[in-house]
C-alpha cells in the first residue's frame, strides 16, 4: 500500500502527526509509534504533532505523550488555537479579542500579545469551550450581529472520548447560525490556514511537509486542500473501502505508523 515511496516522501522534512486514532488511542499507543519516531529522527527529518482540539494546552498534549513512552515538549504539539493566533496576529497584531473558550484558549491569545475584552473587540473568537455559558453564546451572538470579524478554531462537530462523543464546536457554530445567520472563518484542519501556521513556525516550505492521519475529511482533507502529501493510516476511524466514496484521496496509505515505518527504512 506504500506506493513509490522513495520518488513521493524522499523530500519530507517534517511529518505532521493525528493523535488519537494515529499515534495513540485513547492511553495507549498504536503499533509502531514509538518506532516511527525513531526511524525519522535517525533519518534527520521532524515531526509535530497536530490537533484540532483548542480547548487544551499544548503542555497537556504533551505530557500525555511523554506520559506513553515519548518525551516531548510542548513545541512539538500545534493546536488549533495556536494557529488562530498566528493567523490573527498577521490581521491585526495586538487586536483587542473577545474569546468564547477555555481558560488555555485565552492564555493563549494572552500569550501572543492580542487584549481580551467583552468590549468593542476587533474580533470575536469562538474556541471549543468546556466551559460554556448562556451568557458566554449571548455576548458572542450580540458581537456578531453587529459586524465584528468572527472566527472559529476548528470545524469538529463532536470530540470523541472513552465514553463515546461529546458536542464540538461545531455544535456552538451552528447555534450562533441559527440566532444570526453567520458563519464564523475557520482556522483548523482541513483549513489551509492551518497549514501556512504550521509552515510559519517550522520555517519549512509546505513542500517538506506530510500530514499524517486517521480521518479522511480533515487529516487527508487538509492535505488536498493544501496541496501537501498525505498518508492514511487504517488505525482509526477510516476503512480502506471508505476511501472509494470519499472527496478525499490520499497519496499513500499504510496499515500503521509501523508499517510506514517499514518503507520509510526500504528507502533507506
Amino acid at each position: 500500500m506504500g506506493g513509490h515511496l522513495v520518488s513521493g516522501l524522499q523530500n519530507i522534512g517534517c511529518f505532521l502527526l493525528d493523535m488519537d486514532g494515529t499515534f495513540y488511542l485513547g492511553d495507549e499507543l498504536l503499533p509502531g509509534a514509538l518506532r516511527f519516531i525513531e526511524v525519522i529522527r535517525r533519518q534527520g527529518r521532524d515531526f509535530l504533532f497536530l490537533t484540532n482540539n483548542s480547548s487544551q494546552h499544548s503542555e497537556s498534549y504533551a505530557r500525555k505523550i511523554t506520559r506513553l513512552g515519548l518525551p516531548i515538549g510542548a513545541d512539538k504539539v500545534f493546536t488549533s488555537s495556536e494557529a488562530t493566533a498566528i493567523y490573527l496576529a498577521r490581521l491585526h497584531p495586538e487586536a483587542r479579542i473577545y474569546p468564547v473558550g477555555t481558560p488555555a484558549l485565552e492564555e493563549e491569545f494572552a500569550a501572543h500579545g492580542f487584549v481580551l475584552t467583552d468590549e468593542s473587540p476587533d474580533f470575536a473568537v469562538l474556541g471549543f469551550d468546556t466551559t460554556l455559558t448562556y451568557e458566554k453564546l449571548w455576548k458572542l451572538c450580540d458581537f456578531v450581529r453587529a459586524g465584528v470579524p468572527y472566527v472559529a478554531t476548528h470545524p469538529d462537530l463532536n470530540c470523541p472520548t472513552q465514553q463515546g462523543f461529546m458536542p464540538d464546536i461545531g455544535a456552538m457554530i451552528a447555534f450562533v447560525k441559527a440566532a444570526t445567520g453567520c458563519m464564523p472563518k475557520v482556522i483548523g484542519k482541513p483549513h489551509r490556514e492551518m497549514v501556512e501556521a504550521v509552515t510559519a513556525r517550522m520555517g519549512l516550505p509546505e513542500s517538506g511537509l506530510c500530514m499524517v492521519g486517521d480521518r479522511l475529511y480533515t487529516d487527508i482533507a487538509l492535505g488536498n486542500e493544501s496541496g501537501i502529501t498525505t498518508v492514511l493510516v487504517l488505525t482509526g476511524e477510516t476503512h480502506l473501502e471508505d476511501i472509494e466514496s470519499s472527496p478525499h484521496k490520499p497519496d499513500y496509505v499504510f496499515r500503521d505508523l509501523d508499517a510506514l515505518a517499514d518503507e520509510l527504512e526500504r528507502g533507506e
